[in-house]
């Protein structure tokens, strides 16, 4: 073990992004494997108070970037009989901590320390015990102790000491830590240096009855040549475990015994030679390792997917035999194919007339591995011959690779699916072959992963791609791909494989060769679908049975993870070629039935469940809408008005941007709901012509079919359009009703009549939480929450927005997050918090290039208010589109240009945006004139704003230079202005 039980790390070499005293960002390390240790990054140690302190972050730490709950911090630290008043001690003793750590974060109801788990050492620990097993698994010794050995050096003693009742946690770590202590044994015996039995014999005697251990001592006892301590290490365990727990040595240990006994050397495998080094697959390689006492193991995967590869990997270093049956397509010469493989040869009458399968079993009655490959085309008669041999022959175990399983009870699956990032190392790799000196770069990186993900990850397709570098580059490589596909690029491979592993359409090929004509029939139909399909539709759209459809699934044609069904690519691509009919018809009526009986559904508390199932069928609807355009517009116009709901919940607002633009080029007789929806969604906005008719379309409505268009178009129409009118168009649904009474609050905060605006706010809150809508719920908590902000009730803010951000979440609505936070923010910053405030627009920032708007203008005011940064304001102006002129108005304010910032916001609907822009002119203005700016302010918003600092430093210039009672005078009687004689008072 290379001294490893006894090493240890004064230095834990762990280091976490925390805070460090309020408003400083320093690194720190954490750790809890041992007494709990806190240091900064240059080694002073933080001090984090007294062991309750201790114990909260100990316990924080464990559970690192996860919240944990009051309840459970009370549990932890007190145990089954907690004090009476614990809750509150808990709150007290997080303000402690956050003196010295603030990324001590409150949140719902428990507390979250916000660092990378790689930040804490135990939560290092188990990454690191984890990737050395995989290495271990995948024969890589050396890497798998390296990892292994840092792993093991984490630990300064006994684990969560600070934790006394962390009881269950703790056993559980140092279970873990044993685990990885017997692992790294393992990958050291299997060097040329071993390990150390000294070391070992101090692990077995504070564990005896660790049977692993035992074994591993009695193998580094035989590989240094003592062999009779190995041997008698096995009699003490064997009557230790007799004395201590009535039981026998394990099957394992027996084996070890008996292998020493036979002085025993590592059997030669009877596998093919590979030319090509092994990528990938150590997930895959370790399952397959602990499944190395199951009898009947089959690999199952498409064709192309590396089963054979992972088969013969997998069996390396036991007694295997390999057997191909690709060229095997009559069931009757099976038998025949595994003698050969075996090397029994006929000789003479006698053995001519003899049962073959007899012969097997005599041949195979010992431990050994039978890798049979390529056993779909003859699955049948390798099943019962299986049964056979595996019910004959006890010490024999199988491993199959098919693409469709054997069907034998008993049989366990390992379903192969594409490789995931190790593709692109399997590009690097094949590439380097034929291009020396080939290598990812940050330049190439991308274009790579394009192409690996164009294949669906298949190894196959991936090493056909690597071989064309010969004669591309890797851009040309990507751009021939995307133009021509991949059948015809891929069409050259491997002139030694065998045909139907030569190019990437004959693997297919021999896949669909071994489909009855109902399979390929129903396999065709289902390339129409984009992004898989739920049974109900594929039984519609393929017009076809859950029979037929599970056994494509079988045959690995199709995939599915018990809810959805899919297709990998390249085979949908290569049915889509053998499709002779036109199902899109079907596939786009059978979406709209779809969005129309969901839409309902989405403002009702059952919201959540509808909108993910519109989400996993996002790419079918989209793929529906943009086939509808030219081939059926009056089903795109549906599709629009049944879709705007679930767009606008989930944060997918520009999604119909080009088609319904498109649609509204189309002339087509649509009346009413769906008009109005593709105007209101066209990109670019429409002229305005088309809005007159959306208009005239919503007047002449007589029945409400979708509530969600005709809300939205009631909040767009705004405050300069007939709002009154809109309200009968909401007809009788509530929610569409509590909707337009929303957009009428938000208008009242707005614009001048903040009080009247909370109040309806408040009772809208109330008929979406009765209807359980989250999105009405957020929307009306997000706005109840700016005006407590503006009076200066913190508190109340903060809550109301965190349980805004919280239903938002849940919907995946990232635009509306975004605003929330920026909104938040403004409020922090005016409460003298400018770093949690700063950290808000971070985090929104993050939302908004997730949302794909990397440069969110308000996000960048935001920092620009925080930062004081010019090089933002500039961004923000850049990024504002037409339409947001209070992201405008307050950018141009902010870089002292009032003039233009005055006569933005005369023009815009709402009161709000020009009492900002007065107030920042007031900045510049005499005394007096500053006076009457700011009260002309209060009457434009209908408040003034608690915290504003421009503002107060204006204020406090002026009444330096007018007298306070002077200064009073002229405010108040501006602030008394109505909103039209402040809004003729600026003009």
């Amino acid at each position: 073990m290379n001294n490893a039980v006894a090493r240890t790390r004064d230095d834990c070499d762990v280091r976490a992004t925390v805070k460090v005293g309020v408003g400083h960002n320093h690194r720190v390390r954490i750790g809890v494997l041992g007494a709990l240790e806190v240091v900064a990054d240059d080694g002073t140690p933080v001090t984090v108070g007294g062991p309750r302190p201790r114990a909260l972050l100990a316990l924080l730490a464990l559970n690192a970037n996860r919240v944990t709950t009051v309840d459970a911090i009370v549990e932890a630290q007190y145990g089954d009989d907690p004090p009476a008043g614990a809750a509150g001690a808990v709150q007290a003793h997080v303000s402690r901590l956050r003196k010295s750590v603030d990324a001590v974060m409150f949140e719902g109801a428990g507390y979250r320390l916000a660092v990378h788990p790689d930040d804490v050492d135990a939560l290092r620990f188990e990454h690191l015990a984890a990737d050395g097993r995989k290495l271990l698994a995948a024969g890589a010794h050396e890497k798998a102790a390296a990892v292994l050995r840092d792993a093991v050096a984490l630990w300064r003693g006994p684990a969560l000491v600070d934790l006394p009742h962390a009881i269950a946690q703790a056993a559980r770590l140092e279970e873990l830590r044993l685990g990885a202590l017997e692992d790294l044994i393992d990958a050291e015996l299997a060097l040329p240096t071993g390990t150390s039995v000294a070391d070992l014999r101090t692990l077995v005697a504070a564990n005896p009855l660790r049977e692993r251990l035992r074994g591993q001592l009695m193998r580094a006892l035989h590989a240094t040549g003592r062999q009779a301590e190995a041997l008698a290490e096995f009699e003490d365990t064997r009557r230790l475990l007799a004395d201590e727990l009535g039981a026998d040595p394990s099957p394992e240990l027996s084996a070890t015994h008996l292998a020493i006994l036979r002085a025993e050397q590592p059997p030669r495998a009877g596998l093919p030679a590979q030319l090509t080094s092994f990528v990938g697959r150590a997930d895959e390689l370790a399952r397959l390792a602990e499944l190395r006492d199951t009898r009947l193991v089959t690999i199952l995967g498409p064709g192309g997917t590396g089963k054979t590869r992972l088969a013969i990997e997998a069996a390396r270093g036991r007694d295997a035999c390999f057997v191909d049956l690709s060229p095997v397509t009559d069931g009757g010469q099976v038998p025949y194919a595994l003698l050969g493989a075996l090397g029994v040869r006929e000789s003479g009458f006698a053995a001519a007339a003899s049962d073959p399968v007899r012969r097997l079993v005599a041949t195979l009655d010992r431990p050994v591995v039978l890798v049979l490959d390529n056993c779909e085309q003859v699955v049948s008669d390798v099943a019962e011959l299986a049964r056979t041999l595996l019910a004959e022959c006890p010490a024999l175990a199988i491993l199959a690779t098919s693409r469709e399983p054997l069907g034998l009870t008993g049989e366990t699956l390992l379903p192969l699916s594409p490789l995931g990032d190790d593709a692109v190392r399997l590009f690097a790799d094949r590439a380097a072959a034929v291009r020396p000196g080939f290598a990812v770069t940050d330049e190439n990186r991308d274009t790579i992963t394009n192409i690996c993900t164009a294949l669906d990850g298949l190894p196959l397709a991936v090493e056909l791609a690597a071989a064309r570098l010969r004669q591309f580059t890797v851009e040309e490589l990507a751009g021939r791909l995307a133009a021509h596909g991949p059948f015809r690029l891929l069409s050259r491979g491997d002139r030694t494989a065998a045909e139907r592993h030569r190019t990437l359409r004959a693997v297919v090929a021999w896949s669909w060769d071994l489909l009855t004509p109902e399979e390929q029939r129903v396999a065709a139909r289902f390339s129409v679908f984009t992004g898989g399909a739920s049974l109900a539709a594929v039984e519609t759209v393929c017009d076809t049975t859950d029979d037929v459809l599970a056994d494509l699934v079988d045959r690995s044609l199709i995939e599915s993870d018990g809810r959805r069904y899919r297709m990998l690519e390249t085979v949908r691509l290569f049915c889509a070629d053998q499709l002779t009919e036109d199902v899109r018809p079907a596939h786009a009526r059978y979406y709209l039935a779809l969005a129309e009986q969901a839409d309902p559904h989405l403002r009702r508390a059952e919201q959540l469940t509808r909108l993910a199932e519109l989400s996993a069928d996002h790419d079918n609807l989209m793929a529906a809408l943009r086939w509808s355009v030219d081939a059926d517009p009056a089903i795109g116009y549906r599709l629009v008005a049944a879709l705007t709901a679930y767009w606008w919940l989930s944060g997918r607002r520009s999604q119909a941007g080009e088609a319904a633009a498109a649609l509204l080029e189309k002339e087509v007789p649509v009346v009413g709901e769906e008009y109005v929806a593709c105007v209101m969604h066209a990109v670019p906005r429409p002229e305005q012509a088309y809005w007159d008719r959306a208009w005239e379309a919503m007047r002449s409505s007589t029945e409400l079919r979708y509530p969600f268009v005709a809300a939205l178009w009631g909040m767009s129409v705004g405050p300069w359009g007939p709002v009154e009118e809109a309200a009968p168009l909401l007809g009788s649904d509530p929610w569409a009703t509590a909707l337009g009474y929303l957009s009428l609050a938000i208008m009242n905060v707005l614009d001048g009549r903040p009080a009247d605006g909370e109040a309806e706010l408040r009772e809208v809150l109330a008929t979406f939480r009765g209807l359980g809508e989250r999105w009405g719920i957020a929307q009306a908590l997000d706005w109840l929450g700016e005006v407590a902000g503006w009076r200066g009730e913190w508190d109340r803010a903060r809550a109301l927005w965190a349980e805004s951000l919280s239903l938002y979440e849940q919907l995946g609505s990232l635009e509306e997050c975004v605003e929330v936070l920026c909104r938040r923010a403004d409020c922090l910053l005016r409460q003298g918090d400018a770093v949690a405030a700063e950290a808000d627009l971070r985090q929104a920032g993050e939302l908004s290039a997730r949302a794909g708007q990397p440069d969110s203008p308000s996000v960048l005011l935001g920092l620009a208010m925080v930062t004081g940064e010019t090089a933002l304001l500039t961004r923000a102006l850049a990024a504002t589109p037409d339409g947001f002129g209070s992201v405008r108005s307050r950018a141009l304010t902010a870089l002292g240009r009032h003039e233009e910032a005055i006569n933005l916001a005369r023009a815009a609907p709402f009161a709000y945006e020009l009492a900002a822009a007065v107030e920042g002119l007031a900045g510049t203005a005499p005394a007096r004139k500053a006076a009457f700016l700011l009260g002309t302010a209060v009457a434009l918003r209908g408040t003034a704003i608690t915290g504003d600092r421009s503002v107060a430093a204006t204020a406090a210039r002026a009444t330096a230079e007018l007298g306070a009672e002077a200064f009073a005078t002229t405010y108040a009687e501006a602030a008394r202005q109505s909103r039209d004689q402040a809004r003729a008072a600026v003009s």
